[in-house]
């Protein structure tokens, strides 16, 4: 079981996905304007959010990017045109997710359950991978630059640790895509936002050169 926060303005959406959840043996809180949400966010301290773009007063790109300031908990942006998705990528904000409205609710709930695998899974892997003086534990899910943590979203996390299993290797945004995000609608080009934000993490524990861009082909750890 899951806390969900679903952040949405329309009431009957916000009733039919907390039904869905609910259903699906998960506690929901509901919030229906930005404000709320990152009041609840703190309160509550969800396992994922549910996050639609167009609220009222503080929209969800700004709620997004508080969230994302406080913490890596998962994000499924909930958009009404496929636009603001471009716009999201552009922003690099660290969505885990984007559905785009119309959608099916089993859909969402499916997108839903892969997110929450990915930020809850424990491979059966337990030595820790090194490069350099990067560790990434995939059995605690964390990574660690000498004593210093690294706090990634779990789609970093995956992104990290599929590099960090051959580094060296030149590795395709589609390969990465689908190690690390393969139920998702979202583009390609998402893995290039998760990336840059991954290699901000990098930069601030001076070790930004580990992450390589391979030019015409998609990216690498460096040995």
């Amino acid at each position: 079981m899951a806390v969900v926060l679903v952040v949405e303005d329309d009431p009957d959406i916000a009733e039919t996905l907390e039904l869905y959840l609910r259903s699906d043996h998960h506690h929901t809180e509901r919030a229906k304007d930005g404000h709320a949400a990152m009041t609840l966010f703190r309160v509550a301290q969800p396992d994922l959010v549910l996050l639609d773009i167009g609220l009222p007063g503080m929209d969800g790109l700004e709620v997004l990017k508080a969230i994302r300031a406080e913490s890596d908990v998962p994000v499924i942006m909930l958009t009404a045109r496929a636009e603001e998705v471009d716009e999201l990528l552009g922003l690099g904000l660290g969505a885990d997710d984007y559905i785009t409205k119309p959608y099916s609710p089993r859909k969402l709930m499916a997108r839903i359950k892969a997110v929450l695998r990915r930020s809850h899974s424990q491979p059966e892997q337990h030595t820790p991978l090194r490069v350099g003086p990067l560790e990434v534990d995939t059995y605690r899910v964390r990574a660690r630059v000498g004593e210093r943590d690294l706090r990634l979203t779990p789609t970093e996390f995956k992104l990290l640790a599929h590099l960090a299993s051959a580094p060296g290797k030149a590795m395709t945004r589609r390969e990465l895509f689908e190690a690390a995000m393969p139920e998702s609608d979202a583009l390609e080009r998402a893995v290039d936002v998760h990336l840059k934000n991954l290699r901000h993490k990098l930069a601030e524990l001076d070790v930004a050169d580990l992450l390589q861009t391979v030019r015409g082909i998609g990216y690498r750890l460096r040995e």
